[in-house]
């Protein structure tokens, strides 16, 4: 079966990209370089197709029960310090799981209104998806659509991705106003609610979100199939002023795995989904003895004997190649790597890691870069444990962390990212 393709699939040919097959598409790895696609997201800003993202539609009287049920996150008490509910414009990250609480997808579910949720799930899972929710309706008055193939969406995520945006949309000042960390605006449907009006200065709809997977400021764009390439010409239009390139899945992976986010089916899947660096997407809070709600996989994460997945750095470039083992101080097998990659932008300086955005970087510090990932062990592991890697070529020595890339941006407000390069 010839492999799917996204909108902007020629424009990605034409412009030399690295082509490989990713969740059933042909996208593009990389153009010029990987690396410089990597920096330019925490230097300038990077532009990422992620059309081949999928789209799951949930409406109706009982869309917010049957989502609460079946995701994670706990729809009644997620957003801010005092747990307020979801509401239109929000959205919130969490996953799906099996009843033996097992990971089918990790997703963020955005509240259009008080009965209408889109559902961003991976590459390939919208069928998956919209079928599980489905099984799980009864007697739920919802209803569930995969809309995959039937939107474009792309990315604009560095520290002038604002700037590059302010130059696309018709009223900036409007849209960027009272827009934090997982909000969004507008809408690219005719035949959905919108949250306010987004429109380029040609006039083409958007649902605008202050969200992304690099762990650096910037925004997902979500518009029509038909004119996700005329949105895409304007951002590379604007861009180019601010440094923009287009970047491929190479950069995303290095990014996203230095900001501790991680790769559904590799590092979630199918054993439970607990004992992880990503406690924020299980409805509980550090006060609370247990969950704030009962969840589909809820009684079984409660009770089930899990792995733990622990962040770690290595000391230089290195890296090694799946499957590798994880073995501890004595030369023992304890668990296995689910991520190795290599963070381009960091390097240690006196047992402490910095960023080259790191605002107390030392003078003259520029990173150098060094591997990083997830393990998955069978027992607990304190901070700074030391580890050994080890597939069929090499073996490295990393140690567990509670972080990796510091001095993140994906939360700072938009007017920080706008104010003039010398404030």
């Amino acid at each position: 079966m010839a492999p799917m393709t996204t909108p902007l699939h020629s424009w990605h040919r034409q412009h030399g990209a690295r082509m490989a097959l990713f969740g059933g598409y042909d996208m593009p790895l990389w153009y010029a370089s990987a690396k410089d696609e990597h920096l330019v997201v925490l230097t300038h800003a990077g532009v990422f197709d992620t059309s081949h993202m999928a789209l799951v539609l949930v409406q109706g009287p009982g869309a917010f029960d049957l989502l609460q049920f079946c995701f994670t996150s706990d729809l009644a008490a997620c957003l801010g310090p005092r747990n307020r509910p979801l509401k239109p414009g929000r959205a919130v990250y969490g996953a799906f799981l099996t009843a033996e609480g097992q990971v089918i997808d990790d997703a963020i579910v955005f509240m259009l209104a008080a009965e209408v949720f889109l559902v961003v799930v991976n590459a390939g899972m919208g069928q998956v998806v919209a079928l599980h929710l489905d099984r799980h309706r009864e007697d739920r008055d919802a209803r569930v659509q995969d809309l995959s193939g039937q939107f474009g969406k792309m990315d604009v995520q560095g520290p002038m991705a604002a700037r590059v945006m302010r130059d696309v949309l018709a009223d900036p000042g409007q849209i960027f106003e009272a827009m934090p960390y997982f909000a969004f605006k507008g809408g690219f449907s005719e035949t959905l609610p919108s949250c306010g009006r987004v429109v380029t200065r040609d006039g083409v709809p958007l649902l605008l979100s202050r969200t992304g997977y690099t762990g650096e400021f910037g925004f997902e764009i979500f518009t029509s199939a038909e004119t996700i390439t005329s949105v895409w010409a304007a951002v590379m239009a604007a861009g180019a002023a601010y440094g923009a390139i287009p970047c491929g899945l190479a950069a995303r992976d290095s990014l996203r795995a230095g900001a501790v986010l991680p790769l559904s089916h590799q590092d979630i899947g199918d054993w439970p989904f607990c004992h992880h660096p990503w406690p924020f997407a299980l409805p509980y809070t550090p006060a609370q003895n247990g969950f704030t709600k009962t969840f589909l996989g809820s009684t079984a994460l409660e009770t089930v004997r899990a792995p733990y997945t622990y962040p770690f750095i290595g000391h230089d470039l290195r890296k090694v190649s799946l499957p590798a083992e994880v073995r501890d101080a004595a030369g023992r097998i304890i668990g296995d790597v689910l991520t190795c990659v290599t963070d381009m932008a960091i390097g240690w300086h006196d047992e402490r890691v910095f960023s080259i955005t790191s605002p107390d970087a030392p003078n003259g510090f520029s990173g150098g870069g060094l591997c990083c990932g997830f393990v998955r062990v069978a027992d607990p592991l304190p901070l700074d444990t030391r580890i050994t890697l080890k597939d069929k070529r090499r073996r490295i020595e990393v140690r567990i962390v509670a972080d990796i890339r510091p001095d993140r941006t994906a939360r700072q407000p938009i007017h920080m990212m706008l104010k003039p390069k010398e404030d």
